[in-house]
């Protein structure tokens, strides 16, 4: 008897989420969700952009090194002329045929496929400096853009 009055007390002491409370904390984690998600898509294509400008500025970087023991050189250098002596181990995403000049500042011309969302990145008679004052956010790219000494 004695263990059945103890029983009772037990199960009503027990608490537990009501079904409302339950509905409330999905709503909260849904409302999360669909704050975070685009914020992480922006980021993801902001990353994408900054990857290919720092490709660019690699690029344009191991050219220097070039010319520098190559002083004789005619012609502007391409990626894949870089890669083969050794100037650079990696171009990242800029294509082979992507070419910098032998005047100083050196210059990058090359295009990028697909390199943000689905869109067409070109470097287009570019230094480094021109680069880094691109101003651009992945994100706000919504078409092929073109890094050139007039972006900002």
């Amino acid at each position: 008897m004695f263990k059945k009055i103890m029983n009772k007390k037990l199960l009503k002491n027990q608490k537990g989420l009501t079904l409302i409370e339950l509905l409330a904390v999905i709503v909260i984690l849904a409302i999360v969700a669909a704050i975070a998600i685009p914020a992480i898509g922006n980021i993801i294509n902001n990353s994408k952009f900054n990857g290919v400008k720092a490709d660019g500025i690699n690029v344009l970087n191991a050219a220097n090194l070039y010319y520098t023991d190559n002083p004789d050189a005619t012609d502007g250098v391409t990626v894949d002329k870089l890669k083969e002596d050794k100037y650079l181990d990696t171009a990242g995403k800029i294509p082979g045929g992507a070419t910098v000049t032998k005047e100083v500042p050196r210059k990058l011309y090359g295009q990028v496929e697909k390199a943000v969302k689905s869109f067409t990145v070109t470097f287009n008679n570019v230094t480094i400096d021109d680069i880094n004052k691109d101003e651009k956010k992945g994100s706000a790219i919504d078409a092929a853009y073109s890094i050139d000494t007039k972006s900002k």
